[in-house]
């Protein structure tokens, strides 16, 4: 028979229930300050509710009553530079979060309520209602919340969302060293999102000051937790990742704070994160006024049972019982939260023939539906702009494309201790897979950090330190491709937060990548990734093609406030050109065009690896072709003044790109210059590009795939035909 040797978890679970004692010991302070927190909330969200069965919310609105036991016992002990984010069930969680702000040393039930508090519900509210005056200028309403000054990151609308952002935070507090923290909350629909497991396995691996704070609802809108786990006690998940974990009765404010307490002195001290998991219970449906029991995946005896455990008053008792408030108190205090609110509600919403309205003035300007997409490239404004023709520095005919990537990500790393590297295996391997971070870690090990195979996680803790403000991130995925397993940190949190919350966020982030056609990894390592991103308005794109553009416009982009995609070529690598020996501190401006080659028959618009063989091909047929190295790909970067002044000139545009049609750029480019310069145009804009299949491992079918010489040939032979100037 064979051995069988029983193994314990790394790091402790345990569930903490209070005793009379934790309550007879407990700051009648502290109770106080929760009980009028929590009214607040209360009276915050039935006033939600009660403008969303009015038709006044535009959107969800997901309350959080019976819940506020959760929120108003975590966030009670924290400091003014602790952080938290939140799903899109989070009004109480960003509540009390900004009332500790507000309130610091607390609230006591019978005073009246600050010019601050009546300020925070105000905007609150006027955010949840889409109005100019809130926190996000409208934008973000009931599911993003966002106030920085007061540690909210911003809540959440995808389940899990804002998980990895929550742990870049908890990084930069790491990193700064003053013992801050992170908290995310989230509930038990996102603790089976998989970017939640990656995050908690990073956050363990890296100690970070993090908290996950898993509100057990019981429900995932009409799916019970039964249903969607075979282990309900969701914090068992600590187990897993040497996560210290804590159950606690979410009804029971004071076991919150307790678990909190204790938790905290573990992130404080260097103990990495943690997990609160508090039973709770939402008392409406998933979102609106109506309770569960009214959609059928719940009865009304259920709903009973746990409003019987209410969280306020559970906390009122407990205090009567100790003579800290009287039931005349908790009345009185009650009436004034509910007053507070109708006194905020009527400063933003009107009575018209008998019906609420939304004050027209308060809605926000049309003219500011793209406002903040993006920055205004102001942190640029003054600086040292070189072209190679204008470099007075000495120049490296031959330099080897690759170490340029190096070297001014040395450079930079040298002068700025902001800039932190991560992504897999860039801190070994000589540089990662290609050498591209060669020297790196040798020269800065605390800020080049090889990653977990978990690009959800490590992308969107890159976006959480971007966020922060305090350091500025450079990821680098192995392959594009991959951007489709962090596809929701890229694009739904990474490239929409500037715009989301109002407009006014920075998010300073590098991402480089590496397009490998022509390699033999096939279909999923394979793509050209500028089509995708120049989907999303939010980021920018550059597509360096030479050692010395390389250099100034990552210069450029780890100068750029807004998150900048670097996209680079296997085949550019290993191919060398001239460069700068040692001056690596000019810059390229984004959005700046470069013309490599003047012409007048036909304008060629192309960037990255497809300059060389276009430029090749043209002088192999002697065209007199102008072309044209777009080097900023974005919609915002686009050169048009270049662009148009071109065409303009010659008439005929082909468009040269060397990846698949599906995912193409050229077609979104194509479309732009139709609407732009049809009058100028002297037949239908041409293009070259890869095949409908992406790169497949076969030598010759991966070929087919990819743009060749020949392809661009036929291509300048197709433009010249049609202007009936056939090549011989």
């Amino acid at each position: 028979m064979p051995e069988h040797i029983a193994l314990a978890p790394l790091a402790a679970w345990r569930e903490l229930r209070t005793t009379r004692e934790d309550w007879d010991d407990a700051d009648p302070a502290v109770l106080e300050s929760m009980l009028v927190s929590a009214h607040l909330v209360r009276a915050f969200e039935e006033k939600v509710l009660e403008f969303a069965g009015q038709g006044l919310v535009h959107g969800p609105a997901h309350s959080a009553i019976g819940q506020e036991g959760g929120a108003v016992g975590s966030t009670t002990l924290m400091r003014a530079s602790d952080q938290i984010n939140g799903s899109h069930r989070a009004h109480h969680q960003f509540l009390a979060k900004s009332i500790r702000y507000v309130a610091p040393d607390g609230m006591a039930h019978g005073t009246d309520f600050s010019p601050a508090i009546r300020g925070l519900a105000q905007r609150s509210l006027a955010e949840i209602l889409g109005l100019a005056q809130g926190f996000c200028q409208g934008r973000g309403g009931s599911m993003h919340l966002r106030w920085a000054q007061a540690g909210n990151l911003g809540t959440n609308a995808i389940v899990g969302g804002g998980v990895p952002l929550a742990a870049g935070a908890a990084w930069a507090h790491r990193r700064a060293g003053k013992g801050d923290v992170a908290f995310t909350y989230f509930g038990d629909g996102a603790v089976n999102i998989g970017s939640v497991l990656e995050t908690m396995n990073i956050a363990a691996a890296w100690k970070l000051p993090l908290c996950f704070f898993i509100e057990n609802n019981r429900y995932a809108v009409s799916t019970n937790v039964e249903e969607a786990t075979a282990e309900p006690r969701l914090s068992a998940r600590g187990s897993a990742f040497a996560i210290p974990a804590w159950k606690v009765d979410g009804m029971d404010p004071l076991a919150v704070y307790l678990a909190t307490s204790e938790a905290m002195d573990v992130m404080r001290n260097g103990g990495g994160p943690t997990i609160i998991e508090a039973d709770v219970y939402r008392y409406f449906h998933q979102n609106g006024p109506l309770p569960g029991s009214a959609f059928g995946y719940r009865d009304k005896t259920e709903e009973a049972a746990w409003r019987a455990r209410d969280p306020l008053d559970r906390l009122a008792a407990e205090m009567e019982q100790r003579q800290i408030i009287g039931a005349i108190g908790v009345a009185a205090l009650r009436e004034r939260a509910l007053a507070l609110m109708a006194d905020v509600a009527a400063e933003l919403v009107e009575q018209v023939q008998g019906k609420n309205r939304i004050k027209p003035a308060l809605w926000p300007e049309e003219g500011f539906r793209d406002s903040g997409i993006r920055g205004d490239l102001s942190e640029l404004a003054g600086l040292r702009i070189e072209e190679l023709e204008t470099f007075a520095g000495a120049i490296v005919d031959d330099a080897k494309f690759v170490d340029m990537v190096a070297g001014v990500m040395h450079r930079r790393m040298e002068e700025d201790e902001r800039i932190v590297v991560l992504g897999e295996d860039v801190h070994r391997l000589k540089g990662g897979t290609n050498g591209a971070t060669r020297g790196l870690a040798a020269a800065f090990s605390d800020r080049v950090l090889g990653t977990p195979i978990s690009e959800a996680a490590f992308t969107g803790l890159a976006g959480g330190i971007a966020m922060d403000g305090r350091y500025v991130p450079v990821v680098e995925f192995m392959y594009p491709d991959f951007m489709w397993v962090a596809a929701d940190q890229v694009f739904n949190q990474i490239g929409k937060a500037r715009h989301m919350f109002g407009g006014d966020i920075n998010v300073p982030l590098v991402l480089r990548t590496k397009v490998a056609m022509g390699t033999g990894y096939g279909s999923q390592h394979s793509m050209d990734p500028a089509g995708i991103f120049a989907t999303s308005p939010g980021w920018r794109i550059v597509a360096p093609s030479t050692p010395f553009d390389y250099v100034g416009l990552m210069n450029s982009a780890l100068r750029c406030q807004d998150p900048v995609l670097v996209i680079e070529h296997v085949d550019l690598y290993n191919s060398t050109g001239p460069a700068p020996a040692d001056d690596f501190d000019y810059f390229i401006p984004l959005g700046k065009a470069k013309i490599v080659r003047s012409g007048t028959a036909m304008t060629i618009l192309t960037y990255l690896a497809m300059v060389r063989p276009t430029l090749e091909a043209v002088e192999r047929l002697g065209v007199d072709a102008e072309i044209i190295d777009l080097r900023s790909l974005d919609r915002a970067g686009l050169d048009w003044e270049t662009i148009e002044a071109s065409i303009r000139k010659t008439g005929n545009v082909l468009i040269v790109e060397q990846g698949a049609r599906g995912t193409s750029y050229g077609g979104l480019l194509a479309a732009e210059i139709q609407n732009r310069s049809f009058d100028w145009l002297d037949q239908p804009i041409q293009r070259v590009h890869g095949g409908e299949a992406s790169p497949s491992i076969s030598r010759v079918l991966e070929a087919a795939a990819c743009t060749r010489p020949a392809d661009i040939e036929r291509g300048l032979r197709r433009v010249m035909a049609d202007q009936g100037r056939p090549l011989d």
